[in-house]
């Protein structure tokens, strides 16, 4: 099984090359994105023997692997890696093992499989979960890290990515296009280092990333994005309406003006989660189509 190493990079040059010589030991090639660095790093990268395609700016992780995943012909296997240093090149083999037995389509480097990860801040615990959940829920998958960039991928399986976004959003987005088309996803419990991230606003990042999950779950999941929100709704509007009503009947309130309010809410809520149920029967049968 021919395999190839994706490295993302954006201002690296401390440590990309000692990255590349240990990927190198457990993969066939290495391609490395230098998205948009000022410093050295594309000229580290190619020192170290790696392939070096550079964007002349910089655009973000999602559009540096959507470059990396268009140049993987003729290979069976990819692994994605951060630059970073925060992952093992040594744990390659373990992500590829799943691969290569033909298990899954694609292997999670998951923290968390064996509970909290000791090195991990509380807070940054607290944010990836949210996001864990977010994914989850939007690709109906069960993925305990859905925020790690150390994954195997069979090479049959890059036509159902997007690539939509071009920022870190792209881990989670990933995720819910290879569970959507239906591949089978696994995980295998890995390391991380926290003291090489220096350049990421966690708190900045865990937003954005939840705010393009949200999005992309009013078109992959609508009865979560419009006919919840519409049932509370509905919920909310009835009972506000008999509350205000039995306060109207017994002479509380001299005007039906909140009870009609209330009964407008009730109305916005099944107009929003019949639209869930439209677009969500629509989004079935354009599936169905594509199978066919």
């Amino acid at each position: 099984m021919k395999t190839i190493a994706i490295i993302p990079a954006y201002n690296e040059e401390i440590g990309i090359g000692s990255i590349i010589l240990n990927v190198q030991r457990y993969v066939d090639h290495v391609l490395v994105v230098d998205d948009g660095s000022i410093d050295s790093t594309a000229d580290i990268a190619k020192l170290a023997g790696a392939e070096v395609i550079i964007h002349p700016q910089n655009q973000g992780k999602g559009a540096a692997l959507k470059t990396g995943f268009s140049r993987v012909g003729g290979y069976d296997a990819v692994v994605t890696i951060d630059a970073d240093g925060q992952h093992n090149p040594q744990e390659i083999p373990k992500l590829l093992e799943p691969i290569i037995k033909g298990e899954v389509d694609l292997v999670n480097g998951s923290r968390y499989i064996e509970g909290g990860e000791k090195n991990t801040p509380r807070y940054r615990r607290v944010g990836q979960s949210v996001l864990d959940i977010a994914t989850n829920m939007n690709g109906k998958t069960d993925v305990t890290d859905s925020q790690s960039g150390f994954r195997a991928f069979s090479a049959h399986i890059i036509p159902s990515f997007r690539f939509s976004l071009s920022g870190f959003g792209i881990e989670s987005e990933m995720l819910i296009d290879a569970s959507n088309a239906g591949f089978r996803i696994g995980e295998v419990q890995i390391g991380v280092r926290y003291d090489t991230d220096r350049k990421r606003n966690p708190v900045k990042h865990g937003v954005s990333v939840l705010v393009k999950i949200i999005q992309d779950m009013e078109f992959n999941r609508p009865l979560y994005f419009f006919t919840i929100p519409g049932v509370v709704l509905i919920i909310i509007g009835l009972a506000s309406g008999l509350i205000f009503f039995g306060d109207y009947l017994g002479g509380t309130r001299s005007t039906l003006g909140p009870t009609v309010f209330a009964a407008l809410i009730a109305v916005m809520g099944v107009f929003i989660a019949f639209t869930g149920i439209i677009i969500d029967t629509v989004s079935r049968l354009i599936k169905q189509a594509l199978i066919k």
